[in-house]
């Protein structure tokens, strides 16, 4: 066994085992918790680096667990190659960022880590996992873990979010489930490469029951994952959800939850089932596209109608997952490597802005985009990030976002799929027409001012000596900017700079996942 070889199991292993730890200190202390969750997440990420390092060399590898293979298509694998090392970068990357956030802003508590890592090792086997029912195991423990840190937020609210997140959420994994139940009556097999490269190519040439079989099984997984991924009319669990989590937890699950359920659609699209089942499937391309597209166009014009800050952003998300959906159903290289590149810049751009929205929410309980007025004059330093992860969620040169947009309208025209394109353009529109309000009160609308309860002073009224009153900004009376520390600011630059960077990246892109795209379509 090769040391990136048994990087896998630990991966996976580590946050999950590492989640007991502050729970079993917790017994003399309350705050170990953090330093327990800095110390594991800094060491996945280094040793998901050393995988990638790993995969760029070889272009996969492979942990059978146990040993034990045989018999072939049952034996669990963990696999990391180009297409899952990304994903799982991004998950450790942003867990450990988003600590210098929680370790001032919260949540506080070994609970609350306990559930972070847990959510984390959850992530991770999504990631790696080689096994469609293992899969569905990681599924859960992930999102088992997110019910809990959405519902620790203060109020009623959480609770009830929490409970249609977990009845939506639990609605959509039984159908993933009962999708690979009808997979392996049709194949008997779990393994995906087995399933991609041997069983479904055999199934598709034989044709017969087993091929109705596999196209049941193929709507389940997709309704399942439309739901988890939250696309139109599916989406209904997410805006709750974003809006009334605990500010500290909301980058997180918006960052990487749904992102990972969206590479988990792709990987078994892709890597199960595979294009030619996909193009010789009656109406199937065109229903995957479909929905893709009216998720963007339905979110997009949703989030134009928010008021509530992290509620416009939740309904951005749907609109953001849907066109790496539609990318998926283009069935091109370009248009998959699109969709990569926009998975993993809209995980940092989302992530940047909700602990942009945290810091506002601390500094002066700002939640509304009418209560954002003036935020520049008053905090320039931070309305400016805000501004960047606007611009870059938006597509304007040269941050991920345009990236990725662009290699899924390019891919979608490459195949011809005029609509796609035109979705995109006027998506755009509407993500800037949202954006534009924010950017507007903050930089354009300057705050209101109330009558300060507290101070009274005589000044002159066109110099008749009446008597006056001192007004003072009523930005924001609750919270205080002393709050924020200098980890808070860190993390958010941290997502600015990232989301620019990787707008730099898309060659990379493509020859990263070369070797995985390249088994996918040739």
């Amino acid at each position: 066994m090769s040391s990136a070889d048994a990087l896998l199991p630990l991966l996976i292993a580590a946050p999950i085992v590492m989640a007991a730890v502050p729970i079993a200190l917790g017994l003399w202390t309350d705050r170990t918790g953090w330093w327990v969750a800095a110390l594991a997440t800094i060491g996945l990420f280094g040793a998901t680096a050393s995988l990638a390092s790993a995969v760029a060399e070889t272009g996969r590898v492979v942990h059978v667990l146990g040993g034990w293979g045989e018999p072939q298509g049952i034996g669990i694998e963990l696999v990391a190659d180009p297409f899952s090392a990304v994903i799982a970068l991004l998950v450790t990357l942003t867990a450990a960022g988003l600590l210098m956030y929680t370790r001032t802003g919260g949540p506080r508590g070994n609970t609350f880590y306990a559930g972070y890592l847990l959510l984390v090792g959850g992530l991770l086997g999504i990631s790696l996992t080689g096994d469609v029912f293992n899969l569905f195991v990681f599924l859960e423990i992930t999102g088992l873990a997110t019910y809990a840190m959405i519902s620790s937020g203060d109020g009623p609210e959480s609770a009830v979010a929490a409970l249609k997140y977990l009845i939506l959420g639990t609605v959509g994994a039984s159908l993933y489930l009962i999708g690979v139940g009808f997979l392996f009556m049709a194949t008997g097999a779990l393994n995906m490469e087995v399933l991609g490269a041997e069983a479904i190519p055999a199934i598709l040439e034989a044709g017969g029951r087993d091929l109705t079989l596999l196209r049941a099984a193929f709507a389940f997984v997709f309704v399942g994952f439309a739901l988890k991924v939250a696309q139109w009319p599916l989406h209904t669990w997410q805006p709750d959800a974003y809006q009334h989590a605990p500010d500290g937890i909301t980058p997180l699950i918006a960052a990487l939850v749904s992102t990972a359920y969206a590479y988990a659609l792709g990987r078994v699209m892709f890597t199960v089932f595979g294009v030619e089942f996909l193009t010789t499937t009656p109406y199937l391309q065109e229903i995957v596209v479909a929905v893709g597209a009216v998720s963007v166009v339905a979110g997009s014009a949703l989030a134009v109608l928010q008021q509530d800050v992290k509620r416009m952003f939740a309904y951005s998300s749907v609109s953001q997952f849907g066109l790496v959906v539609a990318a998926y159903g283009a069935l091109t290289e370009t248009a998959l490597v699109g969709a990569v590149v926009h998975l993993v810049g809209h995980g940092v751009m989302k992530a940047g802005l909700f602990v942009a929205v945290g810091i506002v929410a601390i500094s002066y309980d700002a939640r509304t985009v009418d209560e954002y007025a003036g935020l520049a004059d008053d905090r320039p330093f931070l309305a400016g990030p805000i501004a960047l992860l606007l611009a870059a969620l938006v597509g304007i040169p040269p941050a991920a976002g345009f990236v990725g947009k662009w290699y899924i309208a390019l891919g979608a025209v490459e195949a011809e799929l005029w609509p796609v394109a035109g979705v995109i353009l006027f998506s755009t529109m509407l993500t800037l027409a949202y954006s534009a309000r924010l950017l507007e009160k903050m930089y354009f609308t300057p705050a209101p001012s109330v009558e300060s309860p507290g101070e009274r002073g005589v000044a002159t009224d066109g110099g008749n000596g009446d008597p006056g009153i001192l007004m003072e900004s009523n930005r924001f009376r609750r919270g205080s900017p002393d709050d924020v520390s200098i980890g808070m600011l860190a993390a958010l630059a941290g997502a600015v700079a990232l989301a620019i960077l990787l707008g730099f990246a898309g060659g990379l892109f493509f020859e990263w996942l070369e070797p995985f795209t390249s088994e996918v379509f040739y």
